[in-house]
């Protein structure tokens, strides 16, 4: 039996044909058409596309358009899984689906077609085979041209279009009543799978450099191995794979997560730490989603304007219960006498704080909740006329200028290397600094046992440089299980001699 033959359209009824509109583009050398009521406009390639975790192969990316996460179907790829990938010069036909905005990968628009009954003939699937996205043809110019109509609801499968629906009426809600602002919330950026992720920081215990890793015969594509961490023997997970991508090649910026999952402790090998992310509830977009699987972890996407979108995990819903239960629980019972000093550490939690290490020549911290972000020393940067030689400069971010403050000329040292920096975004009462600093190391939980006034012997009268401005110490944690004596920074010292000088 065939598996599909072309059936005519039916003939229009005695009052008169029933002219249909249809939107035409090209793929290739091929035409196809879609119902002109679902396509809502097309738009040129965005300048920046984000991967999608554990996508089928012929999602192209997402970007974010006027609001909304907009998923983008390569057609060529639907038919051919070795079509060539995106390229600039493509378009996308953005089309509606049940009110969730999609995008169609295409070469070239075409035009508005308004179609006869008669010009249209429709496929008819036999029982039990596979149907295709093509649903029949427009036969057009006397039979000399042929365009394929597609099938929506073929052609795009969104598994969480209720999902969707509630997160955009929730945030239009939120968005409506002005006495209303957004809950400020706090996660930490990083990459991998060549995408851009957070978690949020409430989740976060610790971000350590990665260890020599111990194997575990609890050992899967997902789970590496084990390390040691504060009396726990911590499952680690490779993120990339647990992102259906590839890890980028071991160097010095991976980083482990860790991380509680309930009552689980997880560390994720992630390419590297980025910044500290800020934002509201109703900045979070929804994400939609192609595939079912793992669609929970994902609990959306927060747009930054030209920077690449970030994708928003809910940590709770990455694995499940039984997943998280066989890396935790079997990692507990494989290793009794650790586990339990495990459990002892994890009920001493309180008394311990944040801490992000960064160097200016040498190794500094400050408190985590001191620095609101972390970005790279780029961007949108102007340099007015008669500043201070210590300010590099005034940085447009997200439309909110930040006078930049170069640490090393402030307090006299030798200028850094070309290409080097981050900084450090903090804010003073209606002000935002940004400190430019030569590199950011870790983020530790230290704690408060492992803070000590400097010790008279390091405090010395004529000390100019920055770590004059430091009354403590902190024994910061090493990869080899050593520590290191850094300089806790007064922030409020710094800040009175920027303000001071200036």
């Amino acid at each position: 039996m065939e598996a599909l033959r072309v059936v005519p359209a039916p003939p229009a009824a005695s009052g008169g044909a029933a002219v249909e509109l249809f939107g035409s583009f090209m793929l290739g050398a091929s035409e196809f058409a879609l119902p002109a009521l679902c396509i809502r406009e097309v738009v040129n390639f965005p300048e920046r596309m984000s991967s999608v975790p554990l996508a089928p192969s012929y999602l192209a990316g997402m970007f974010t358009l006027r609001g909304s996460v907009i998923p983008v179907v390569n057609l060529g790829r639907l038919f051919d899984p070795a079509a060539e990938a995106a390229k600039p010069s493509d378009k996308i036909a953005i089309i509606d689906y049940q009110e969730v905005q999609v995008g169609l990968l295409v070469h070239a628009t075409g035009e508005i077609l308004r179609v006869r009954p008669e010009q249209r003939s429709r496929l008819r699937y036999a029982e039990g085979s596979t149907q295709g996205v093509v649903a029949g043809t427009i036969l057009l110019e006397e039979g000399r041209r042929l365009v394929q109509v597609l099938d929506i609801e073929r052609l795009v499968r969104i598994e969480n279009v209720p999902q969707v629906q509630s997160m955009r009426a929730t945030g239009a809600e939120t968005r409506r009543q002005l006495r209303v602002v957004g809950e400020r919330r706090h996660a930490i950026s990083f990459r991998a799978a060549g995408a851009r992720f957070a978690i949020e920081m409430k989740a976060i215990q610790e971000i350590v450099r990665v260890p020599d890793l111990a194997e575990s015969v609890l050992a899967s594509p997902l789970c590496l191995g084990r390390m040691h961490f504060r009396g726990l023997q911590v499952p680690v997970v490779d993120f990339a794979a647990l992102a259906g991508g590839q890890r980028a090649p071991e160097d010095a910026e991976q980083r482990v997560l860790v991380a509680h999952i309930g009552e689980a402790t997880v560390g994720f090998l992630v390419d590297a730490v980025e910044s500290i992310l800020h934002f509201t509830s109703d900045e979070v977009l929804p994400i939609p989603l192609l595939s079912k699987e793992r669609s929970g972890m994902f609990a959306g996407c927060v747009a930054r304007g030209g920077e690449q979108d970030v994708i928003l995990l809910d940590h709770a819903a990455i694995f499940s219960r039984s997943e998280i239960g066989e890396m935790d629980l079997g990692h507990r019972q494989l290793y009794p006498a650790q586990g339990a000093q495990g459990d002892a550490a994890a009920r001493q939690r309180a008394g311990r704080k944040v801490y992000l290490s960064f160097r200016v020549g040498e190794l500094f911290a400050l408190e985590l909740k001191q620095v609101r972000e972390i970005i790279d020393h780029a961007g949108d940067i102007s340099h007015p006329p008669g500043m201070p030689d210590y300010l590099c400069g005034v940085l447009n971010l997200r439309q909110q200028l930040i006078s930049l403050v170069d640490l090393r000329r402030l307090y006299g040292m030798a200028a850094a290397g070309e290409g080097a920096g981050k900084v450090l975004v903090i804010e003073r009462d209606e002000g935002r600094y940004g400190l430019v600093v030569d590199a950011v190391a870790d983020i530790v939980t230290i704690d408060d046992g492992k803070r000590f006034a400097t010790p008279s012997l390091m405090k010395k009268e004529e000390a100019q440089g920055l770590s004059a401005e430091s009354n403590e110490v902190l024994e910061m944690p090493q990869s080899d299980g050593s520590t290191h004596s850094t300089c806790l920074l007064d922030l409020e010292r710094v800040m009175k001699r920027i303000l001071h000088v200036a």
